[in-house]
């Protein structure tokens, strides 16, 4: 089936993921297989958008913004492309998910401490066409962002 991954895709990348700076020789040569057929597999992940580059991974609290905070928005109806346009122009909103349920929108900030939060979150608020807002801090990350698991399902099968 063409829109899965198989066993070797998995292992690619996650051999990709531990080890993003390897070259697609080291990458042949660690699997087993061939130059071409690796180059083959990342141009076909490429192609189909599962991977989408090697960005380094950083370190938000060590680069200053050690507070990171959830914000649920109710918007306006049907003004989500101005409500997201405007929540992009803040640089402190990371991520920013359209969501079912409570709320429209899901949004994950940083902040470099509770003054710092209160800004952002003002900031957010002044977003046109927000209606409400509710944010919680959060404390601790027990299960950091991952892919690894499905991955390594995968790589057994």
């Amino acid at each position: 089936m063409p829109d899965t991954l198989d066993a070797l895709d998995a292992r690619l990348l996650l051999l990709l993921t531990d080890s993003p700076r390897l070259g697609v020789l080291e990458c042949a040569r660690r699997l087993g297989v061939a130059r071409g057929t690796v180059q083959a597999r990342l141009d076909r992940l490429t192609e189909r958008g599962i991977l989408g580059g090697f960005p380094p991974e950083l370190d938000l609290a060590a680069m200053g913004y050690g507070l990171t905070a959830f914000a649920v928005l109710e918007i306006a109806q049907g003004r989500r492309a101005e409500v997201v346009e405007a929540l992009s122009a803040i640089d402190e909103v990371c991520e920013v998910y359209a969501t079912t349920g409570q709320g429209d929108l899901f949004v994950r900030m940083v902040a470099r401490n509770n003054d710092d939060l209160q800004r952002v979150v003002d900031e957010v608020v002044g977003a046109p066409y927000v209606r409400r807002t509710s944010t919680s801090i959060a404390l601790s990350t027990p299960v950091p962002p991952r892919v690894r698991p499905l991955l390594e399902r995968l790589a057994r099968s």
